[in-house]
């Protein structure tokens, strides 16, 4: 049994909606119903009565909630406590960062940020988009770095969390180059011919991004998904191998197309094939209850002032 799973379950309890508390827990509705399922299977009794409208939790399922409250409240004063005895870290920033952007964005801004604002200690946290975010929920991080798209923003209530762009990313399809540095596949591929296309697994923020695109673009694009993962770096290995094309960020290409071994995949008129989002920080708004470490609070009034003269 995974405490996210006690997490899910109290937020349903809670809202009494799997589609609400799907957006709330940053996981698609079928995702976060088959952990509701995991935790009654686990529990050996169903939890949530699904006959009724909003839901409502079965007696076993009351019973749980009310156990599931203890026992998560436990947990953070655990932690809390362990981390009472971590003060030597109190001059280390840790960084929640999805897996792409702490391969690409990450090394490059923090080099960046050693010329403007000065050395920093760091420790950087790479997982996937929701996992990130979800370390800054339950306060397991100073600052969550992660993409930006108007189709698809992070969930973080603007009350508790505030918000400062670092830059921008572009997202475009590139595959390897022939002999005579052409693409090995172009875009947008025919009817009969698709194109072998390397796709991020479900639930992926840059796959959900990259199918907007596909949508938006504004004419069929006709691709045979061959090999799918959550990981950029991942697709941009088996592009580079010339297995198929592949929608990666520019700043996970940049050393890649100088050298030649990758290209873009979609001709210079079908600039509909790119999309660009912004890089943002997000921390949670200090409280008079728990003040944030005094490098985490200086480094974030930096990027704060630098934001607002770029203004």
């Amino acid at each position: 049994m995974e405490t996210k799973w006690l997490e899910d379950f109290v937020s349903l309890a809670e809202t009494r909606s799997f589609s609400r508390s799907a957006q709330l827990r940053h996981v698609t509705q079928p995702a976060f119903s088959r952990r509701i399922q995991a935790l009654e299977a686990w529990a050996g009794a169903d939890l949530v009565d699904r006959s009724s409208y909003p839901t409502r939790l079965t007696p076993a399922g009351e019973t749980l909630y009310a156990q599931s409250l203890e026992m998560l409240q436990a947990l953070q004063s655990t932690r809390a406590m362990l981390r009472g005895h971590a003060s030597a870290g109190l001059d280390v920033i840790e960084f929640a960062v999805p897996h792409t952007l702490a391969f690409t964005f990450f090394p490059a801004w923090v080099s960046s940020l050693r010329e403007k604002f000065g050395p920093i200690k760091s420790r950087l946290i790479a997982l996937n988009v929701h996992d990130a975010a979800m370390r800054l929920v339950e306060g397991s991080c100073d600052v969550l770095i992660s993409y930006h798209h108007a189709s698809q923003p992070l969930q973080l209530d603007a009350d508790r969390y505030e918000m400062v762009t670092l830059g921008q990313e572009t997202l475009a399809p590139y595959c390897k180059p022939d002999a005579r540095g052409e693409p090995l596949f172009r875009l947008p591929g025919r009817a009969g011919q698709p194109l072998p296309y390397l796709g991020y697994a479900p639930g992926a923020y840059l796959g959900r991004v990259t199918e907007l695109l596909l949508k938006q673009a504004g004419m069929p694009i006709h691709l045979d998904r061959v090999y799918e993962t959550d990981m950029a770096e991942g697709l941009k290995v088996m592009a580079m191998e010339g297995l198929g094309v592949a929608f990666l960020p520019h700043s996970a290409v940049r050393k890649e197309l100088r050298a030649h071994r990758l290209v873009g995949a979609a001709p210079a008129d079908l600039q509909a094939l790119e999309i660009t989002m912004d890089v943002r920080a997000y921390r949670e708004k200090p409280s008079a209850k728990e003040a944030p470490k005094s490098a985490a609070q200086a480094l974030w009034q930096f990027l704060a002032t630098e934001l607002a003269a770029k203004g």
